[in-house]
């Protein structure tokens, strides 16, 4: 399963994923900086089989009719790594089941 990190994740979260998870983030990428608009849009042209971010306004800002690309968004306290790295096995879980296009959220 091919994973976009969005800027505002810590990099090193991607390090927690099993193997079977490759693993980008928007700055590998090249894309930091971008809209997230642009962002999602550049994200699903690439192959990539979700997003994952901590910004909890993209679903209020985006559309994501069109795209086949899940957003799931990690909600804790702040995005630092021990706070978002609980959250983790859930948000394995969700990438683990049957995948729609839409806004999935992971509560601390």
């Amino acid at each position: 399963m091919k994973l976009l990190l969005d800027e505002s994740v810590p990099r090193r979260l991607g390090s927690l994923f099993p193997d079977s998870f490759e693993v980008h983030t928007v700055q590998q990428m090249g894309w930091a900086g971008s809209k997230n608009g642009d962002l999602l849009r550049m994200a699903n042209d690439y192959g990539f089989d979700a997003f994952l971010t901590v910004d909890q306004g993209i679903e209020y800002q985006q559309n994501l009719t069109g795209l086949a690309l899940p957003v799931i968004i990690m909600i804790a306290p702040r995005n630092r790594l021990q706070e978002l790295q609980p959250l983790v096995p859930e948000v394995i879980a969700v990438l683990s089941g049957d995948l729609q296009s839409r806004i999935y959220r992971v509560p601390a």
